[in-house]
């Protein structure tokens, strides 16, 4: 079996390269950190070779997770051959990592990108001429119209199979060559020989992981460091700013020579970013963006949604002028014909149906959602907000990048998590993944749909509010906490691809809407169905006179969920809504935020409980459920993010205080402001 990795910068195109090769069907995403851990898959031209996407990088320093990952592989695993996918529009900074990934000595094809954009702006390659410099082939692609795919697919098999190593010119000026000769010199009896102008360059920085690797001692370190400080005084400049020096020069020089001047004028991507990066109306036109999607969803597709799930489900609804019955009815009509006992038909109907029912009623809407955020990805506007609102919320101790996981978290928490993954400051991206989940997720969106349906008819401002309180809290937790012992404050600079604007493909669209929402309605037909019948169990069962037993749908005040209810409402008191079954539902989020609406469908079939009736405790009841900790799956995610037991207890019990207190102030100010 023959290994090939798949490398390059973020944004360049591995994954739909990736997915032209072995025929997989990632979603396509135009920003930066799509991918956030290796995946694997078969070339479909020969199923023995193995290829790996790794995650996409700037350079092989460990700054951030995705480049552990892939420098872990790449140096320890060292693959059969490496698959360098380059940006034909960002030649000179893509070549970067190109001369990092040449100093490994494993085999090794460079593919230029964006072959189409290339020929569009009248520019073309002189790929003898970069073959010749890089000592290694070199091939011309576009991934995304799949030309050239199978040839550079070919190149890099053939490399793997005879092994031959790269042999680029020098990179480096001949008093750095010198220096790094000296130092090999120095160090010939723990250098290896695979990859040992790697392992050069990284003494040369003097990394302290790689001196501990190669068992470099301290007598042999105070040597190496008299070579290194006598190169520094020369050339004026510390140690990692003359590699990086020398390796942006080799790049340039290769960018100039090997690419030819295209047409005059400025692209349709610098165009369009003197409108939405412009210094005055930039912001607030992603401020309208973003509005404008929350009110698609919303409001324009969920009031032309609104009652049909309704009537489907347990109304009737009208086809070619006849009256059909919905599907509780139906149902209803089915198990009395059967003879189905009570409680079998009360399972079925109020707790299955009427639960799982309450929550995939909103589907729309989240179709709407998902497809405007599939929508922003696509077409490269997304990573302009990240850039946008970097030096804003920079002043609350987070990056510009938090804003691409907050965005997505509006999606599902757990991709917003994940996410995180792309900033390069650890405190930062913790306390990103923390506060992720403060955005309200489409599970959250049925929650927000309901109370204002309830408690505020006709109000559009519900939605928009809970997502601008949302990101307040965020803001003000990452003001609050940065800084700390916890998370400290990290000096790293803001590196972000700004892609080209494209117009994503339906296929892209629909691939990136469905898969969202084939993960919310999966989830919907596993975990509320549990919680839907765990709660149906709970509410039907209890002691009666009779002892332990089915209470044929009366008596809730008698039920297991009523017991436990009661344990619970005390501590939901002070918010306003200190009724047992609120206290039930609000507990039932920790599964699945959507078994909120699913829990008081079947405790409260006649609508939204009394406490809730008024604005001050729906809008206490509403908060909480946004802030508190998140779901079971979106937990796990940020338990794995952290990668710490502490910082994970930390960031539960700092969300579940931050929702109490934030309800208790809403409730609280509300109910002094409505007695004035």
């Amino acid at each position: 079996m023959v290994t090939i990795a798949l490398a390059g910068n973020p944004n360049a195109g591995k994954t739909t390269l990736f997915n032209a090769l072995t025929g997989d069907n990632q979603f396509v995403g135009n920003w930066p950190g799509v991918t956030v851990e290796k995946r694997e898959g078969a070339w479909t031209g020969d199923k023995s070779v193995h290829i790996l996407d790794l995650p996409g990088v700037y350079s092989l320093s460990p700054y951030t997770p995705e480049e552990e990952v892939t420098r872990r592989f790449l140096v320890e695993k060292r693959p059969d051959a490496i698959l360098n996918l380059v940006d034909g529009a960002c030649l000179e900074r893509s070549l970067y990592l190109t001369t990092q990934l040449l100093e490994l000595g494993i085999p090794t094809v460079v593919a230029v990108n964006r072959l189409d954009l290339l020929k569009g702006r009248g520019q073309a390659l002189d790929l003898d001429f970069l073959s010749q410099r890089l000592g290694c082939p070199v091939v011309a692609l576009s991934a995304a119209k799949g030309a050239g795919v199978t040839e550079a697919a070919q190149q890099v098999v053939a490399a793997a199979r005879q092994g031959e190593p790269p042999a680029p010119k020098p990179v480096f000026n001949q008093r750095t060559q010198r220096a790094l000769e000296d130092i090999g010199l120095l160090a010939r009896d723990v250098l290896p020989q695979t990859g040992r102008d790697w392992y050069l360059g990284k003494l040369f920085e003097g990394e302290t992981e790689t001196d501990r690797a190669l068992g470099v001692g301290i007598a042999l370190r105070q040597r190496l460091e008299v070579i290194i400080a006598a190169c520094e005084a020369d050339l004026g400049a510390d140690r990692e700013e003359i590699l990086a020096a020398g390796r942006y020069a080799f790049a340039g020089e290769l960018a100039r020579r090997g690419l030819t001047r295209g047409k005059g004028g400025a692209s349709l991507t610098q165009r369009l970013d003197r409108l939405f990066l412009h210094r005055v109306l930039a912001l607030p036109l992603f401020g309208l963006v973003l509005l404008g999607m929350f009110w698609f969803a919303v409001c324009l597709v969920g009031g032309w949604t609104q009652g049909l799930g309704e009537d489907l489900l347990t109304g009737s609804w009208t086809f070619l002028g006849r009256a059909h019955p919905g599907l509780v009815p139906l149902l209803a009509y089915g198990l009395d014909k059967l003879s189905c006992s009570p409680w079998l038909t009360s399972l079925i109907l109020e707790g299955i149906v009427a639960g799982v029912g309450a929550v995939l009623s909103f589907l729309p809407q989240l179709a709407a959602l998902f497809l405007c955020l599939t929508f922003l990805e696509g077409c490269g506007y997304l990573s302009r907000g990240a850039y946008l609102l970097d030096r804003l919320v920079r002043r609350f101790g987070l990056s510009g990048k938090s804003v691409v996981p907050y965005i997505l978290a509006c999606g599902c928490g757990v991709p917003g998590i994940l996410s995180c993954r792309t900033i390069r400051r650890e405190s930062c991206r913790r306390l990103t993944a923390m506060t992720a989940t403060f955005l309200p997720c489409g599970a959250k969106l049925p929650v927000i749909a309901l109370i204002a349906a309830g408690a505020f008819p006709g109000c559009w401002w519900v939605a928009p509010l809970a997502y601008l309180i949302g990101g307040a809290a965020a803001l003000f937790s990452g003001w609050l906490l940065s800084g700390s012992r916890w998370f400290p404050r990290e000096d790293l600079p803001f590196l972000l691809e700004l892609p080209d604007y494209r117009l994503p493909r339906w296929g892209e669209l629909l691939r990136g809407t469905g898969r969202r929402l084939g993960e919310f309605v999966k989830k919907a037909a596993s975990l509320l169905v549990l919680a839907s019948v765990a709660v149906w169990f709970a509410a039907s069962f209890g002691w009666s006179q009779d002892g332990f037993c089915y209470l044929a749908g009366s008596g809730l005040e008698c039920s297991l969920l009523a017991w436990v209810g009661e344990v619970l409402a005390p501590f939901f008191a002070p918010l306003g809504w200190g009724d047992w079954r609120l206290a039930v539902a609000a507990l039932s989020g920790l599964l699945a935020k959507e078994s909120i609406v699913s829990t008081l469908a079947v405790l409260c079939p006649g609508g939204l409980p009394a406490p809730l009736v008024t604005p001050a405790s729906a809008l206490s009841f509403l908060l909480f459920n946004l802030l508190c900790a998140p779901c079971l799956a979106a937990l796990s995610a940020l338990r794995q993010e952290l990668a710490s037991p502490r910082h994970f207890r930390l960031a539960v019990a700092y969300q579940t205080t931050l929702a109490w207190l934030t309800a208790f102030g809403i409730y609280q100010v509300g109910s002094l402001l409505g007695r004035l």
